[in-house]
């Protein structure tokens, strides 16, 4: 079920790897497109905004869990791929432990939390209760979360990124059975979205931990592997935390981002909802390929193949592109069905303008991030976890500083611009990065 990406060529292994990724990342979207979608629908364009001004810090801290579940399981594959496999349970436990420590912390802090948050973003009075309501909610079944990406980054580390997906699509189904059981049946309005994300997101981890346990023999951990070590503690800490605070410094950006957004109205939100979930769906094979990437790069590293993660992050980073710049290409063409996949008909003619807007500047600006995700997850893969972080810092800095002189100056036009602008910076740091690193592991450039 494992598998070795330290021979054999490396874009075939790296799409065969890839594919059920994809599936899955597109999967996943689903989780979050559903409640929009049937929000939007049945509740209304209000609704469709609450869910929408919640995105910022649903990424702030959700993202930061997916760093640090990525983060830490690096060692686990290097591990693998060094051959040592009492190692490599070793940090599947001391990832497991990291993990549930820091998620009942957060999970504590921040539904207290949850409405000074959405005070400090600006939250438009009108959504306030609704936001609030939905975003205690995802914070409460934060464990839920956090246990699925768990399991699917230990897993992605031995090479497998098949199984994950299995339990994703049927638990994604049961996400939108729920969503419209919940808020069709009970009326339990926005929060019923919520409920059917949280109750979804835990059966995926639970089948997913169910079947690996079954049918994984390197995962049947013994007694001896959950002993305490604080350097092997510490290893992982090195590459978990600065990852999972480079999620969470491009949050931040994103929270600002956010605030400058819902000062434009109910309209400018829920048009910038639609369409970012209409983007999050064109970036993901440019994100499958990526993390397929960083499983490569961090098996090879740990086999000290080093001229093959070179060759494997150029022909990744050239099909990404191509990949990303198709579908960009698809989404405009389709935004008006797209948009009224989310809202009425009616309603869809007002955003469309808005929607338009920015799926054009971000379909052309698309190969920034394309390469930004290529060059952080090898980085990554290869145990360089400061400069990913910094590069999110980059995003920070340019997100809080341009922000509002964009709005103020060109609108909502200027504020798709912003995140475009972002993702230039990072690459730019990353690639030069990158390839200082490679230049000194293998002496060459490509």
């Amino acid at each position: 079920m494992t598998q070795n990406m330290t021979s054999g060529k490396p874009l075939n292994l790296i799409i065969k790897f890839s594919i059920p990724l994809l599936i899955g990342n597109i999967f996943q979207q689903f989780y979050s497109m559903a409640d929009t979608v049937i929000v939007g629908k049945t509740i209304g364009m209000s609704a469709l905004a609450a869910v929408g001004a919640t995105g910022a810090l649903t990424f702030f801290i959700f993202g930061f869990f997916f760093g640090l579940t990525g983060g830490v399981t690096v060692v686990t594959g290097q591990r693998f791929g060094a051959g040592d496999l009492n190692g490599t349970r070793r940090s599947v436990a001391t990832s497991i432990i990291i993990c549930g420590t820091i998620t009942l912390l957060m999970t504590i802090l921040c539904t207290a939390m949850a409405g000074q948050f959405l005070k400090w973003s600006n939250t438009p009075a009108d959504i306030f209760d609704m936001s609030l309501k939905y975003l205690r909610i995802m914070f409460c079944g934060m464990a839920a979360l956090v246990s699925y990406n768990l399991l699917n980054s230990i897993l992605r580390a031995l090479g497998d990124s098949r199984t994950p997906l299995i339990f994703l699509v049927i638990s994604c189904i049961l996400n939108i059975v729920l969503d419209f059981v919940f808020i069709l049946s009970f009326n339990w309005g926005i929060a019923g979205a919520a409920v059917a994300t949280v109750i979804s997101q835990a059966a995926a981890g639970w089948w997913c931990y169910l079947y690996a346990k079954k049918r994984f023999p390197l995962l049947q951990l013994h007694r001896s592997d959950w002993k305490w070590d604080s350097r092997s503690v510490w290893e992982h800490l090195r590459l978990g935390l600065p990852s999972a605070f480079q999620f969470s410094v491009c949050a931040v950006g994103i929270v600002i981002f956010q605030t400058v957004l819902n000062s434009l109205g109910v309209q400018a939100v829920a048009a910038y909802t639609a369409a970012s979930r209409i983007d999050s769906v064109m970036i993901q094979p440019a994100f499958s390929f990526a993390i397929a990437l960083g499983a490569y790069t961090a098996q090879n590293f740990g086999a000290k193949k080093y001229m093959r993660i070179c060759r494997g992050t150029t022909v990744c980073a050239v099909t990404s592109t191509l990949f990303a710049y198709l579908i960009a290409f698809l989404a405009i063409a389709f935004s008006r069905p797209l948009t009224e996949f989310f809202v009425s008909a009616e309603q869809a003619a007002v955003l469309l303008p808005q929607v338009r807007t920015l799926l054009w500047i971000q379909g052309v600006c698309t190969v920034f991030l394309t390469m930004l995700l290529i060059y952080r997850y090898a980085l990554q893969g290869m145990g360089f976890a400061f400069i990913p972080f910094m590069g999110g810092v980059v995003e920070l800095f340019l997100r809080g500083v341009f922000s509002r002189p964009f709005c103020d100056i060109w609108g909502y036009t200027g504020v798709c611009t912003v995140s475009p602008l972002a993702w230039a910076g990072s690459f730019v740091l990353l690639g030069f990065v990158y390839y200082y690193k490679i230049r000194r592991l293998t002496g060459r450039y490509f």
